[in-house]
């Protein structure tokens, strides 16, 4: 469903942040964009997304194709109403708004009607807490209550391609593992494509069926999730689990084999 083709990007015309970057999100597929802070995830999720010409990027080079049509130099409610929506980092809720204002602002751009209330009441099923809660201002939820919310959200825009970025973060363990099962649920039982940004590399690849690894702009290694899981650099370097017990950077690994650019 979902191409980048050697994409590169600068902001201000003047700061290259991505290098060339190609990944696949096939149809259906969870797809986990793996990496330390700064290696670009974000800014991959914005290209794809149209979001970044708020920042004053854009794509320089390469191509971004949604079923087969390119669509980098698309604006951002374009690519939206293509099915294509972007959870940001943050937690971002219309804080002045209710629980349930917030979940229907989600789906603005739908008239279903009917399907709309559908889709309301099956994010309360994924999400029983935003039910008790939704009349709740949701400038006053916990930091739990509002990832639920803004998961929800996206889910309410009935997307084709949902790319959360960061939903771990800053949460409980016991909270990670249930939103992300609802995740993983959501992907099987309503046949939506996932890309995941993530750092914890443990609970992306838990669901994932497909990794890319990011360092400096650039994908440098990629492969199923048990390969993932099983390769040694990743162990080392992103999960902490180095046997010497020190922990290295991939620019100082030698024997891990770069990705080769797409042509």
């Amino acid at each position: 469903m979902l191409k980048l083709n050697n994409i590169e990007v600068t902001y201000l015309n003047v700061i290259k942040v991505l290098h060339g970057v190609s990944l696949t999100v096939e149809d259906c597929s969870v797809v986990a964009l793996l990496g330390a802070n700064g290696a670009g995830k974000t800014t991959t999720l914005k290209a794809i997304s149209g979001l970044l010409r708020a920042e004053e990027g854009e794509v320089v080079d390469g191509s971004i194709e949604w079923d087969g049509q390119r669509i980098e130099k698309k604006s951002a409610i374009e690519i939206g109403k293509m099915g294509i929506v972007q959870a940001l980092e943050g937690r971002r809720v219309f804080g002045h708004l209710t629980a349930e204002e917030n979940l229907l602002v989600g789906a603005y751009q739908r008239k279903d009607r009917r399907g709309i209330r559908e889709d309301l009441d099956m994010v309360y099923n994924y999400f029983p807490r935003l039910k008790q809660l939704r009349r709740n201002i949701a400038g006053y939820l916990s930091g739990g209550e509002q990832q639920m919310l803004v998961i929800g959200r996206a889910m309410m825009s009935a997307p084709k391609l949902m790319m959360l970025d960061e939903p771990s973060l800053g949460l409980a363990p016991i909270l990670v593992s249930e939103i992300y099962d609802i995740i993983k649920r959501f992907n099987e039982e309503r046949k939506t494509s996932i890309l995941l940004v993530e750092q914890n590399v443990r609970i992306a690849l838990s669901i994932a069926h497909y990794g890319y690894v990011m360092e400096n702009g650039r994908i440098v290694l990629d492969g199923t999730a048990d390969f993932l899981k099983n390769n040694e650099d990743v162990k080392e370097f992103y999960m902490g689990l180095s046997a010497l017990g020190t922990k290295k950077s991939y620019r100082m690994v030698k024997h891990y084999k770069r990705r080769k650019r797409w042509l």
